[in-house]
């Protein structure tokens, strides 16, 4: 009986320690697979950033390409893996190393072999062509069978079959296609730099391709701007155009990015800004510091590609409320040639704080599109001060307008800007105005505000001019409340329009009132507030599809055009 009991004791304990053992198998097992897949992971990680530091590709790694991608080493379909943005090549992560050693990416200045050059071959890479293109010999769909095949030029963007490729076309001199009034080929900024070295400036009579309507385009793109397309437009551009003319305003400073207008000929550039009211303000400091530099007569002319929230400069000047992909950047670029040259007036605020014995340095603003005091300006403040705590829930534009919505809402009960006609002064060329009661007014240079409301017209059912941007006139009128701003944009009411003025003077008597100036809000005290013409901006207009608020300016914008061209 003992022996038959021990031995059932020795039999139990043998099953608990087996049980054990399987139970911390079981758990260890899943957690050294998953430190053993995380160490893989980040040895890959790591070999993989430093090929990309040292690689002349500019390699973007994803998990997962947008269409069928086949590897331009082994030739194997891939579903994860790196692509070039500026020549679009694409490579599996093991055929890298063997990618960066076989291929050659766009380059952005051709190597000097002692002489000038004038032309250059095409540069071919093999598959992966865009879906749509045919081939320029036969004329028939490239890209149709399931393997790498057919190529592609990176510079003109030409695609041919395997089977139409010949010898002559590998020599041939590239065209740089339909974009070829945009582009700087590499042999032209080969020849500045030799130009350079000689100390010779005369760049203007090196005009590529001997054409005489040149007019090479520079994109500023900010990461940051709305709903953070930026960084798929700057590897688009980078495709279409010389990697050189595209900038991450995110990296370098628009002053620093525009440069390069400095070694192209004079008032022949274009310039593209792809963000918000604010990056459009941005690059056009910039420009003004050019004038001051005394470089002039490299000014370029702006466009817009509007990618932040209000966007009301660019919906002025006809590029539209917002961009969401909805045109192709090939369509962009077309719409940069096609546009029309415009000028813009730009106005300088000056706030001076009372008391003090006036020792502050009174702040200086640049003003493009509107000043405001009252229920606008403390939305904006609020929604900034919001975003600046949490950055990362203002990725998209809806999400910006909603909040907007929400402090609109909010200010309607709470009316915290309320009897603002007895707090303020309004001058207009120094007479002053009679106020009523009132609780905001603005100020506006553009026909748009508020994220695409024609304020100064209203409803159109009273006979008031047409507002416009380079009259070297301001538009002011004021508003009752949030409730009434709303009531404006969707046409149920009119503002209250107290006058157009050359100079408008505005005196803040007593307590802390929001304002803002072209969405850059702030709080301010008792102070006098300034606006006086600066200068102008060369912009450009594209007169592309019409809204109805639009066709009624149509003739006005023509008219304007026609007056700068006389002017130009």
């Amino acid at each position: 009986m003992e022996g038959t009991g021990s031995g059932s004791g020795a039999a139990s304990a043998v099953a608990d320690w087996s049980l054990v053992l399987w139970t911390i198998c079981s758990v260890l097992l899943p957690v050294l697979i998953t430190l053993w897949c995380s160490l893989q992971r980040a040895r890959r990680q790591l070999l993989i950033r430093d090929i990309f530091g040292k690689s002349k590709h500019a390699w973007h790694y994803t998990d997962l390409f947008g269409q069928p991608s086949y590897c331009c080493v082994c030739a194997q379909h891939i579903l994860r893996g790196a692509f070039c943005a500026c020549c679009g090549l694409r490579a599996s992560e093991g055929c890298l190393k063997k990618a960066e050693q076989l291929f050659l990416c766009k380059e952005i200045m051709m190597r000097s072999n002692g002489g000038a050059h004038s032309s250059m071959p095409h540069h071919w890479i093999r598959g992966n062509v865009p879906l749509c293109s045919c081939c320029v010999v036969c004329g028939q769909q490239c890209g149709t069978q399931p393997k790498l095949c057919d190529y592609r030029c990176v510079w003109c963007q030409y695609t041919v079959h395997d089977e139409c490729m010949m010898d002559c076309l590998k020599t041939e001199e590239c065209t740089f296609g339909e974009f070829r009034d945009l582009i700087i080929p590499p042999y032209y900024l080969s020849t500045i730099n030799q130009m350079r070295k000689e100390k010779r400036n005369s760049y203007e009579k090196v005009v590529p391709y001997c054409r005489k309507h040149w007019m090479p385009v520079i994109v500023l793109a900010n990461t940051r701007s709305g709903n953070n397309m930026g960084e798929t437009l700057l590897g688009e551009f980078k495709i279409l155009l010389n990697p050189v003319q595209v900038f991450d305003l995110s990296k370098i400073t628009p002053a620093k990015a525009l440069q390069l207008c400095t070694l192209l000929p004079c008032n022949a550039v274009r310039v593209l800004v792809c963000g918000g009211d604010g990056t459009v303000g941005w690059v056009l400091d910039a420009i003004d510091e050019m004038k001051i530099k005394g470089q002039e007569r490299f000014i370029p002319q702006v466009a817009i590609l509007p990618l932040g929230t209000g966007n009301d400069l660019s919906n002025t000047l006809g590029w539209g409320a917002g961009y969401a992909g909805e045109v192709p950047v090939e369509q962009i670029l077309l719409n940069v040639m096609e546009a029309d040259g415009i000028k813009l007036d730009r106005w300088k605020v000056q706030v001076t704080n009372k008391g003090y014995y006036n020792l502050r340095k009174p702040k200086v603003f640049t003003m493009n599109n509107y000043f405001s005091i009252g229920p606008d300006a403390l939305m904006a403040l609020n929604f900034h001060a919001h975003r600046e705590k949490t950055p990362s829930l203002f990725s998209s534009r809806i999400i910006n307008k909603a909040v907007y919505f929400f402090y609109g809402t909010k200010d309607c009960l709470v009316q915290e800007c309320k009897d603002l006609n007895k707090k303020v002064e309004l001058e207009l060329d120094g007479e002053r105005i009679e106020l009523p009661n009132l609780e905001g007014i603005i100020v506006l240079n553009i026909g748009y505000w508020g994220g695409g409301c024609r304020l100064w017209e209203g409803m159109g059912d009273e006979p008031y001019p047409l507002a416009r941007h380079d009259d070297g006139l301001l538009e002011v009128v004021g508003v009752h409340g949030s409730f009434h701003c709303a009531q404006i944009q969707v046409k149920l009411a009119n503002p209250v329009r107290l006058g157009q003025a050359h100079t408008v003077r505005l005196i803040l008597k007593s307590s802390k009132m929001p304002m803002q100036v072209d969405g850059e809000p702030w709080a301010q005290g008792p102070c006098t507030v300034t606006i006086t013409h600066k200068t102008h901006a060369l912009m450009l207009y594209h007169s592309g599809e019409q809204t109805d608020d639009d066709a009624s300016s149509v003739s006005e914008q023509d008219h304007v055009r026609e007056q700068t061209d006389e002017d130009l």
